[in-house]
């Protein structure tokens, strides 16, 4: 049975990204003008990012920092400065999910999982596939 947050096949919002320049300083409005709960801190480096993990509830917000300039993040400010950078749908089998899209000839940024905030396995819907949108499928860490 599924809860009213998700699908029936599982899938849920799980959060939605904003590409921040400062971590500290963008905590500030969030943390103590929203009265939002900071969950974590962490540094993926495969994603080339600092990400803090807010909670909104039932779902999450995740601030994120590059670490240089050059990450997909860093590259993203420089070309639309700060913003919402993505949104992330919860899935149960991500590599189910990606195969589907697969068949379907969606364009897709990532064929095969990665490795993402928490140890989930993500992978990314490219936004010309979506209207417009970038669209990650993550699978939490078991």
């Amino acid at each position: 049975m599924h809860t009213q947050n998700e699908t029936k096949d599982g899938k849920r919002l799980d959060h939605i990204a904003i590409a921040v320049e400062n971590l500290e300083e963008s905590l500030v409005f969030y943390k103590e003008n929203l009265g939002l709960t900071l969950l974590d801190i962490e540094v993926v480096e495969e994603q080339g990012v600092r990400v803090a993990k807010l909670c909104t509830g039932n779902t999450h917000i995740e601030l994120l920092e590059p670490l240089s300039p050059e990450t997909p993040v860093g590259k993203f400010l420089a070309k639309n400065g700060p913003g919402l950078h993505h949104i992330c749908l919860g899935v149960k089998d991500i590599k189910a999910d990606l195969d589907l899209l697969k068949q379907s000839n969606t364009r897709l940024i990532n064929d095969e999982p990665r490795i993402g905030a928490g140890g989930a396995q993500i992978a990314f819907v490219h936004p010309k596939a979506t209207g417009g949108v970038l669209l990650e499928l993550s699978q939490p860490q078991e």
